[in-house]
């Protein structure tokens, strides 16, 4: 039986993955309409880099669902790197944007350590279920 924080886990690193997903979208579209930037390569540089962490993250998700051990770190990693685009940003003057960031990372960051996910998410590539 599948926890249900390894559920609210999934949901919260597909929607940061969706999050990205537009963020390239919208990248990319101001860069077709030609969008002054100070580099063109670097900027498609920033778009490639966009859409390979959306796809990153959106095989984070799927493979939690699924009970692997790995993701729980890649998980990990990216509620890190949440946090600190959330804190500068709700102390900036944007505080509706940054509680938006801070409490979905911190909700999955608390779940990531939860026993039951740690034991739902605990098995190996190729390997049935640890537990």
């Amino acid at each position: 039986m599948r926890p249900r924080g390894i559920v609210v886990i999934a949901v919260v690193v597909a929607l940061e993955a969706t999050a990205l997903l537009v963020a390239a979208v919208w990248y990319g579209t101001q860069l077709l309409t030609g969008a002054p930037v100070l580099s063109f390569w670097g900027a498609v540089f920033t778009l490639c880099l966009l859409l390979a962490f959306s796809v990153w993250l959106f095989a984070v998700a799927r493979f939690l669902l699924r009970g692997f051990r790995w993701p729980r770190a890649g998980a990990l990693v990216a509620q890190i790197f949440v946090l600190t685009i959330g804190f500068p940003t709700l102390t900036g003057g944007y505080p509706l944007a940054g509680l938006a960031m801070l409490i979905p990372a911190v909700t999955a960051i608390v779940l990531l350590f939860d026993k039951r996910v740690i034991a739902f998410a605990s098995r190996a590539a190729g390997a049935p279920p640890a537990l």
